[in-house]
């Protein structure tokens, strides 16, 4: 099968020039124009080597990547960016990223880069993998008609079985252990990301929005409710 590169441009020329041009090469391409879109993607179909534009509006490249590997999702990140400056690539190589390009680029290198990218994933998906000794079952949480069971990492509305990634669980699980009780949005990044996106990131709010799709049904009350300007709150009205 040949690899999958999901691709994350907002520049739409550059975007659909770079799709066809490894699409030629052989691979199979999803292309995207936002940060938000390339998350949605990548935990939907994980893709073998991710192609991210830096500057990208709303969620940038970088927050893409802190993301990912916050959730310890380890795919190879290929940045292209127009910064030039030491600091703005070290930034990226510090939120995750495994290589960059910078633009103008020629396509060779970014063919060239995604190989050496590939080749290392190969080598170490053959690595062995430890026995990890199973942790003693925790009791099920539950509240607001929720029941949630850690060690299994499965979650019920009622008798309804809902399908979450990592974080959604972890940020379902943090909102259930403190419900009824308003989480302001710095204390739920560094509960589940490790770090603040800063106030103009909608990273939080992507994940809420999520979670709200998947919890909502008809006939039954909203349970994670907004408190503007302060954060979130689950409980069951």
């Amino acid at each position: 099968m040949p690899p999958t590169v999901l691709l994350a441009e907002d520049d739409r020329a550059i975007r659909n020039a770079l799709e066809r041009a490894l699409a030629l090469e052989g691979y199979r391409v999803t292309a995207v124009a936002d940060g938000v879109e390339a998350l949605a993607h990548a935990h939907r179909n994980p893709p073998d080597v991710l192609v991210l534009d830096v500057m990208m509006p709303g969620i940038d490249g970088l927050q893409v990547c802190r993301v990912l590997r916050a959730e310890g999702d380890r795919t190879p990140v290929l940045m292209l960016t127009a910064l030039v400056e030491t600091a703005d690539r070290i930034a990226g190589l510090d939120a995750g990223a495994d290589d960059y390009v910078v633009k103008p680029f020629d396509v060779e290198e970014v063919f060239a880069r995604l190989r050496a990218l590939l080749r290392r994933t190969g080598a170490d998906a053959v690595a062995p993998v430890p026995d990890v000794p199973r942790p003693t079952p925790e009791r099920h949480v539950e509240a607001a008609g929720l029941r949630m069971d850690p060690q299994a990492r499965r979650a019920w509305r009622g008798e309804r079985e809902l399908e979450l990634t990592r974080t959604e669980f972890e940020l379902l699980e943090l909102l259930v252990r403190n419900a009824g009780i308003v989480l302001d949005h710095s204390t739920i990044y560094d509960r589940i990301w490790g770090y603040d996106f800063g106030p103009g990131s909608k990273n939080l709010a992507v994940y809420v929005g999520y979670l709200r799709r998947k919890l909502d049904q008809p006939g039954a009350p909203q349970l994670i409710h907004t408190v503007r300007g302060v954060g979130y709150v689950l409980r069951e009205d």
